[in-house]
């Protein structure tokens, strides 16, 4: 026991004094300022009333006018080489006219964007010093293990270099984007920190400080950074290029359930379920809406997360296998990939009028929700293509199974046991034959405003 006392003691570093003074030359802070329309927000009064007046009097008094006004923000970054290249975030100079880099030394030298990702929250700036600059290496934020010491420095609340100390809390967390890998650290992070290093003890930059949970704003022992493992990436790409380079299968997915697996003979709930796959790298492959994408380039894929994180650090223009699990089978497709930022806001061309004679819709409930099949007055109301083929929802209870797993008035099934569905027949057919194959459930294809996604309903109190 004395002897695990002694090593816990020694783990625990006597002081940060050390540490602090190698890297500190290389954190600089970041200051931009920004032309606006006008001179901030005004008081809100009713159009008409004598407070109108009063309060524009009050601002013209004071030059508050609609004349432009420069703006000033505060925020962090480090020196990653000796020629100038500095890393933020991306938040912290948007939209930025001049940007002023502050070294420890008191120096200030303006600074060039030379590429930003707001998907990562990561900018790559440029200065440009008579000598060679002090900088930090980047190490290997997968090494981070929850209970490491890591240390914190920036410009917290414009008070200038600061450090603070704590250990890794948790990792891999996601917060709101679809590159998301953050680091949890309960060192002190407040607004000005953003940009700024997180050391581990051997100096090297393992993340970004890009965000705190506060209900107050200032910290409270919830910090989160961007793990270097994605900077890097990100950083490079934007050295060579000025811009990033994400690889695009050109699928949706969602994540595959306990009951979506049960639904399509899936021994576990893993991989990622393709909902559609407009034209693209995939459709060329020959993907289809249905299959559950079970491995990328050689890498088992949990989630659709990590799937996407895989596609998007990947090359563009590689040609990788994916292994999809399909009718109870697995098969291996090669897919050449495209590029994300290419693809991304393009819209897949709506087919033509087929001429259907309009009929009068069939409805009837069915797993507990009332359904229609499609007629052009529906096509109308749910503002739905000409083409588009299924089965609407009408309504359903509030306390059926459906609505807990988020179906609504107004959806469209389109397909059943992964097949198409364009009459209540065909759902019906669909269910029996389920129920003969054993199924405790049956997986639909439900699409809102276009978007879809798979439902897995429970046939055992169906009748």
């Amino acid at each position: 026991m004395l002897v695990l006392q002694v090593l816990s003691a020694n783990a625990r570093p006597e002081s940060f004094a050390d540490l602090a003074e190698s890297i500190s030359p290389s954190v600089v802070n970041i200051t931009t300022s920004t032309v606006v329309a006008d001179g901030g927000p005004s008081p809100i009064v009713p159009e008409g009333s004598p407070f109108e007046d009063f309060f524009r009097e009050f601002r013209d008094r004071n030059g508050q006018g609609d004349r432009p006004q420069r703006t000033q923000a505060l925020g962090s970054g480090f020196v990653i080489s000796e020629d100038g290249f500095v890393v933020t975030n991306n938040h912290v100079i948007q939209a930025a006219d001049e940007i002023i880099i502050e070294f420890y030394s008191g120096e200030e030298l303006k600074a060039e964007v030379i590429g930003t990702d707001p998907k990562t929250d990561i900018a790559l700036l440029k200065v440009e010093a008579e000598e060679p600059l002090p900088f930090v290496k980047f190490g290997d934020s997968d090494t981070a293990r929850v209970g490491d010491w890591v240390v914190a420095m920036g410009n917290p609340l414009g008070q200038g270099f600061s450090v603070s100390a704590g250990i890794v809390s948790a990792r891999n967390r996601a917060l709101s984007g679809t590159y998301d890998d953050y680091i949890q650290t309960d060192a002190a992070i407040n607004q000005g920190n953003s940009g700024g290093p997180l050391f581990n003890l051997d100096g090297e930059v393992i993340g970004v400080n890009t965000a705190i949970l506060s209900p107050n704003g200032g910290s409270i022992g919830i910090g989160f950074s961007m793990a270097s493992n994605v900077v890097t990436r990100v950083v490079d790409q934007l050295q060579e290029f000025g811009e990033t380079r994400r690889g695009w299968l050109g699928v949706r997915i969602q994540d595959v359930t306990e009951d979506v697996a049960e639904a399509i003979g899936l021994e576990k709930a893993a991989g990622a379920l393709v909902t559609d796959v407009p034209e693209g790298p995939a459709s060329e492959a020959g993907v289809l809406s249905g299959d559950v994408i079970m491995s990328f380039d050689g890498k088992d894929v949990k989630d659709t997360r990590g799937l996407v994180r895989e596609v998007g650090n990947s090359e563009v223009g590689k040609t990788v296998r994916v292994v999809v699990f399909r009718d109870g089978k697995t098969q291996t497709l090669k897919i050449t990939l495209g590029r994300r930022e290419a693809a991304e806001g393009t819209a897949e061309e709506e087919g033509a009028d087929d001429g259907e004679e309009e009929v009068a819709p069939t409805e009837k409930t069915v797993l507990d929700m009332e359904l229609s099949e499609l007629n052009g007055d529906l096509r109308s109301q749910l503002d739905l293509a000409d083409d588009a083929k299924g089965l609407v929802v009408r309504d359903l209870d509030s306390l059926s199974e459906a609505y807990e797993k988020g179906m609504r008035a107004g959806d469209l099934i389109t397909e059943a046991g992964q097949q198409n569905v364009t009459s209540i027949q065909d759902l019906e057919d669909r269910i029996s034959e389920a129920k003969d194959a054993g199924r405790k459930s049956i997986l639909l294809l439900v699409r809102r405003g276009g978007d879809p996604r798979f439902v897995a309903l429970s046939l055992e109190d169906d009748e």
